[in-house]
């Protein structure tokens, strides 16, 4: 039987009950005990223009400015500009997908949650611990990477630096949800200029217009002989499939800040047709620019990594270039994109540990919220694990430490946009069985159900081409050759046995105390399609 009219809109502007207070169903994140957790509110106080800047530029850092230069030298500039664009597509499928889902339901936890209610409890518990702590490991690299920008100009102690910018992260807390919106606009903004900035100076140095440059008109010089468009053949093209998607990493924050939106209904689906532009703009024509006025084949890329900026592929444009002073100027936007990322970490790792407390799937204390909606503990554990940084001082066994740590958080994204895109085909599928049309959405994904299966599908090749990247990576890290190494590939694919760990505890702690999460999925008509509308 279909069920009764539901006023989408009138519910979605409303103050949508708690979970844990309204429904009860089998697999409801509130169906346990553990979940009855009395705490204040978050603030909604992010405005239209801070969910715009945070979508256009939020995670654009080290992964565009540094990494790239890696892929450009492993992979050519053809294998750099097409991978981009098809992981870009899939960022994009991806985001519609949680769009949807984030203005019907503009929860606390936000994709952690819909996993848990439309997937499964012990993937939802492995997905949110396992981006949690993808957080809070990078939170310390970036930090120590920040640090690391600065020794362009003079080597300094790196402590320094980590406590100068650990400081100025912990004064950015003291004003909650605001304070990150407004830190993150006006870094976004010099972020933006940087880059558009960059794509005017490559096609004037292309087209032979700067007079200390050499080489005069370029062209496409560096896509044909004695240069390749693609290098390294199929594994090189493998290997930039991977760091572009680790480049997009943080896109998702715009879902998880829908719990503290002013407005998510009008603000989520305007933030999210802005990834189109960024994705286009920001990434694929700066990389493309940036592939005709580098030779991937310069041994300068080699250091390609982390912050080391005087690898960074756009410096050594304009490097190249002979244009003096701008290097400088360019390694100072990458110091504030590092330090945006760092600031975007406490915001991920912080209010997805809270809702994790709220729904009794990490401990109680988490679910802390004071009255001026900051989330005290996970702050605090998020900031003594940034002091993980000053292992750096350690100089024989930091670098090893740092590796080990990032390892947690390899592979995370793939499956975290993977299981975005899985909840959302699980939700269509319960709206429907509840007699429900796509017309009564307040806000419709794009390219749809189908563009979710896609998202699905795309998410698994990328994992495969981690797999085959991690098996045959030679000791410098370029796919060129090499044998299977297991400390290597363990380094790579450290997150798939996490997860399974992690999803393996929730599942053994259903069995003894909660039996209504020990199926292996949520049926379809179990799923509750109107709590917290």
């Amino acid at each position: 039987m279909a069920a009764p009219p539901y006023d989408v809109e009138k519910e979605a502007h409303g103050n949508p009950p708690r979970v844990s207070d309204t429904f009860k169903g089998p697999y409801s994140p509130g169906s346990h005990e553990a979940t009855v957790v009395e705490t204040n509110k978050l603030q909604r106080n992010l405005k239209g223009r801070h969910m715009q800047m945070i979508a256009i530029g939020g995670a654009i850092g080290a992964g565009l400015f540094v990494s790239s230069g890696g892929a450009l030298r492993s992979g050519g500039p053809g294998s750099l500009v097409i991978c981009f664009m098809i992981i870009g597509f899939m960022i994009m499928l991806m985001m519609q997908a949680l769009a949807e889902l984030a203005v019907m339901y503009p929860v606390n936890g936000a994709f952690y949650t819909y996993v848990v209610r439309f997937v499964d409890p012990s993937w939802g518990f492995a997905i949110g611990w396992d981006y949690a702590i993808q957080w809070l490991t990078i939170l310390p690299f970036e930090i120590t990477a920040a640090g690391l920008t600065i020794n362009y100009w003079h080597t300094y102690n790196i402590g320094i630096w980590c406590a100068v910018f650990l400081i100025a992260l912990t004064i950015i807390q003291f004003f909650g949800v605001r304070g990150y919106g407004e830190v993150e606009f006006v870094l976004s903004m010099i972020k933006i200029a940087a880059c558009i900035g960059f794509i005017i100076f490559g096609i004037i140095v292309d087209c032979g217009g700067v007079p200390t440059d050499n080489r005069g008109y370029i062209g496409a010089r560096y896509w044909h002989s004695p240069e390749e468009a693609f290098r390294n053949g199929f594994k090189g093209f493998c290997s930039v499939f991977v760091t572009a998607s680790f480049a997009f990493g943080g896109t998702e924050l715009t879902g998880l800040a829908a719990a503290e939106a002013a407005d998510p209904v009008k603000q989520i689906p305007k933030a999210s047709k802005q990834v189109f532009w960024r994705i286009t703009f920001f990434y694929v024509v700066n990389l493309f620019i940036l592939g005709l006025i580098v030779p991937a084949s310069s041994d300068v890329l080699l250091g390609s990594s982390g912050a080391n900026t005087k690898a960074s592929p756009f410096v050594l444009a304009i490097q190249l270039a002979g244009v003096k002073g701008l290097p400088s100027v360019f390694n100072a936007v990458i110091t504030i994109a590092v330090l945006s990322v760092a600031n975007s970490c406490t915001y991920g790792s912080t209010r997805t540990l809270q809702a994790m407390a709220a729904n009794g799937m990490a401990p109680k204390i988490f679910a802390y919220v004071d009255k001026k909606g900051r989330p005290i503990p996970t702050i605090i554990l998020q900031l003594l694990f940034g002091c993980l940084a000053f292992i750096n001082e350690a100089s024989d066994t930091g670098g090893t430490i740092f590796s080990w740590l990032l390892a947690l958080s390899g592979i995370a994204n793939f499956f975290v946009y993977g299981s975005i895109a899985l909840a959302h085909i699980r939700f269509r599928q319960a709206w429907k069985l509840q007699g429900h049309t796509i017309d009564e959405l307040p806000y419709k994904a794009m390219f749809g159900v189908w563009g979710s299966y896609l998202c699905v599908f795309m998410n698994f090749l990328c994992l495969v081409a981690q797999f085959y990247v991690a098996l045959w990576v030679s000791p410098a890290y370029l796919p060129i050759g090499g044998t299977p190494d297991a400390e290597t590939f363990f380094n790579l694919y450290l997150a798939l046995p996490l997860l399974i760990l992690l999803y393996g505890i929730w599942k053994i702690i259903a069995l003894f105390r909660i039996p209504e999460h020990r199926p292996l999925y949520v049926k379809i008509k179990d799923i509750d399609v109107y709590t917290g509308m």
